[in-house]
């Protein structure tokens, strides 16, 4: 079985692609891990695998309006809801591959559906939902709390709107949280405000660590800054380790605008995809 692959990354959050249109592939978790190890794999902050929404037995793909579905998997092998930097990846492959007409379609997630427009220099718009404000907790660095709003968006965060520069934390070591509040795990963003409109920005990810982009995140952290600043309404660019984004949230609504990139394309070993599973 010939198994395809494509390495695109959107702000340097990294991912493999596996295009699957009939979900013939057996992707188990040791797989997925396998092929996001940075040593033993091709490396990746996660897979999105390119399937047909009738191919899935999926409560999220038989709603989807679109024709296909961004089956995302994290690094560790868990399944997550959403992905923005991965739908601009996803959504540049359909368009490259002649699997969709036009530059603006939806496509499905298990979040549900996300409007995209692929633009002519090959970044691009999603729409990313309702972002909703769900309490706060706290994130703990070496020792040291870091207060944070609880943002929904499609998946969980915790934004933690940090004085000193954010440069300094490590974040080799997963932060400790509130498990009880966060029982599914949350991705923490840690934020400085560098002025009018525009955020700089870390991520430690679940199930898979510090990332070079995360653009759920991004949207979180500009819903948790206009939150503490009495508001709901706004747009700000947004800075993270892997470049630059766009963000924009309203009410009932936000969108996330950025490039995307591949980078190689080729194909797995049959022998090494067996041993891996």
């Amino acid at each position: 079985m010939v198994i395809e692959f494509l390495k695109g990354h959107g702000t340097q959050n990294d991912f493999v692609v596996l295009p699957d249109p009939d979900a013939r592939l057996d992707l188990t978790a040791s797989r997925v891990a396998a092929l996001c190890d940075r040593q033993r794999g091709l490396g990746a902050d996660g897979v999105l695998r390119v399937v047909r929404k009738e191919a899935l037995d999926l409560p999220a793909a038989a709603d989807s309006a679109g024709e296909w579905f961004m089956d995302y998997r994290n690094a560790d092998g868990s399944i997550a809801e959403m992905c923005g930097n991965g739908t601009r990846v996803f959504a540049r492959y359909l368009v490259e591959a002649g699997l969709v007409s036009g530059r603006e379609f939806v496509i499905g997630t298990r979040a549900g559906d996300r409007q995209v427009v692929v633009h002519e220099d090959l970044s691009v718009t999603t729409q990313m939902g309702p972002v909703a404000i769900t309490g706060a907790s706290v994130a703990i660095v070496d020792g040291h709390n870091f207060s944070g709003v609880a943002v929904n968006v499609g998946n969980p965060h915790l934004v933690s709107i940090v004085d000193d520069d954010i440069d300094e934390l490590d974040l080799t070591r997963a932060p400790r949280y509130d498990s009880d509040f966060f029982p599914d795990g949350v991705n923490l963003e840690f934020v400085n405000p560098l002025g009018e409109q525009r955020l700089k920005m870390r991520v430690y990810e679940r199930g898979v660590g510090e990332t070079r982009a995360c653009g759920t995140g991004t949207v979180a952290a500009v819903a948790a800054a206009l939150h503490l600043a009495g508001t709901d309404t706004g747009k700000s660019a947004v800075d993270i380790p892997g470049g630059r984004v766009q963000v924009t949230v309203e009410r009932g609504a936000s969108t996330l605008t950025g490039p995307a990139e591949f980078v190689a394309r080729g194909q797995l070993d049959p022998q090494w995809w067996e041993r891996a599973g």
